[in-house]
């Protein structure tokens, strides 16, 4: 059996080594510490000077998000229909409803159209929501460029959730600097990672030192634990922290490196009938975090699982591509908008091996093993 090639593993590049060393030295492994003081100010640096806190995960900094914008029970949230179900789990975890919006054709990203139709019905009914999630769904910027104006119509702020897209611009400008509050995760499978861990990002520099007060527990400052709301423990740890640190000094090499790894899957396997990746529109500069392939039913008798399954007998990791949230069990009752282009997106797509250290040889075998078992 040769050698298992992963969907996206951690890459390590040494001076993540050396800083946790340090930190050891130091003795500062508890939560806090010099190496999350200093990733959070290297990454706001990177993030256009925004105020960043540093948290334990992806998740943990939409959630706090939300709690900062104010959402509580029962509030109505809008969210993409097409994203991985942290985007909205976030939402019940406040005891709010979600609704999802579906993504239009040409990015995969949240539909502004249907945003617009939606938000104008729920504006006569009276009952707008309180949030509109955003999700810059592989990578790729949702268009903020309509989706903003549509939302501060109706004075609606936006969490945009970039847990994938650190790296990734829209018209110049860097994603989770869209939103009036952003996430990112660091969990072992992004571009750069923490092992675990997340950051929340704003402009508002009062949001931040909201999230950092929810984010120790709610502790007030006093000589005494007092606590007059509820908190939670999701600060980042120091030496987790330090990975962080080392890992921002190859950011721009990681994203280079997924971004050359498309290009060469579209250079293998693009002139294939039948074989389409995911569109990168006009202004958007994804980080390729995943390169993502269609498979055409017309063209192939087999599915994305029969790809998967037959990917698996090379030792090569392939996934499905997000099960949209209106199709998860969980979700059924909610209220969706559209759904249609996603759930056919869900149906066809298949994520490739697009980790950073993926080698040129490595590459060439998951695309023989395409062929092979596509073609035969």
């Amino acid at each position: 059996m040769q050698e298992r090639i992963f969907l996206s593993p951690p890459h390590m590049c040494g001076i993540e080594e050396k800083f946790v060393s340090d930190a050891f030295a130091s003795n500062w492994i508890a939560p806090l510490g010099p190496f999350v003081d200093r990733f959070e100010q290297e990454l706001g640096a990177y993030l256009s000077d925004h105020a960043v806190c540093a948290l334990a995960s992806g998740t943990s900094a939409l959630h706090l998000g939300l709690l900062t914008l104010g959402i509580q029970k029962d509030d109505r949230v809008y969210c993409s229909d097409f994203t991985f179900s942290a985007s909205c789990n976030i939402i019940r975890y406040c005891s709010a409803e979600p609704v999802f919006i579906d993504s239009e054709k040409d990015s995969w990203q949240m539909d502004p159209s249907l945003l617009e139709e939606k938000l104008a019905q729920d504006a006569k009914a009276g009952k707008l929501p309180k949030a509109v999630v955003v999700v810059d769904l592989y990578g790729i910027s949702a268009d903020f460029a309509r989706i903003q104006p549509i939302c501060a119509k109706y004075d609606i702020p936006i969490l945009e959730d970039s847990a994938e897209a650190l790296g990734s611009t829209r018209d110049g400008r860097q994603c989770g600097t869209f939103g009036k509050v952003s996430g990112f995760s660091f969990n072992g499978n992004k571009i750069i990672t923490t092992s675990g861990g997340g950051a929340l990002v704003s402009a508002d520099r009062d949001i931040v030192q909201k999230a950092r007060y929810l984010a120790t527990q709610a502790r007030e400052k006093r000589p005494y634990y007092h606590h007059i709301t509820i908190g939670y423990n999701y600060r980042l740890s120091n030496l987790l922290a330090a990975v962080g640190c080392g890992q921002m000094t190859v950011l721009k090499d990681r994203i280079a490196k997924r971004r050359a790894i498309f290009d060469r899957y579209v250079e293998q396997l693009g002139n294939i009938e039948g074989i389409s990746f995911m569109p990168e529109p006009k202004g958007a500069c994804s980080n390729k975090w995943l390169t993502v392939m269609n498979i055409d039913p017309k063209v192939f008798k087999k599915n994305p699982e029969d790809l998967r399954q037959a990917m698996e007998t090379d030792n090569i990791e392939t996934r499905w591509a997000w099960k949209p949230m209106h199709m998860q069990p969980i979700f059924e009752p909610c209220e969706c908008i559209g759904g249609s282009v996603c759930e056919d997106i869900f149906n066809k797509s298949l994520c490739l091996p697009s980790g950073s250290s993926l080698t040129e040889d490595q590459q060439t075998r998951v695309c023989e093993a395409i062929r092979k078992h596509l073609l035969s």
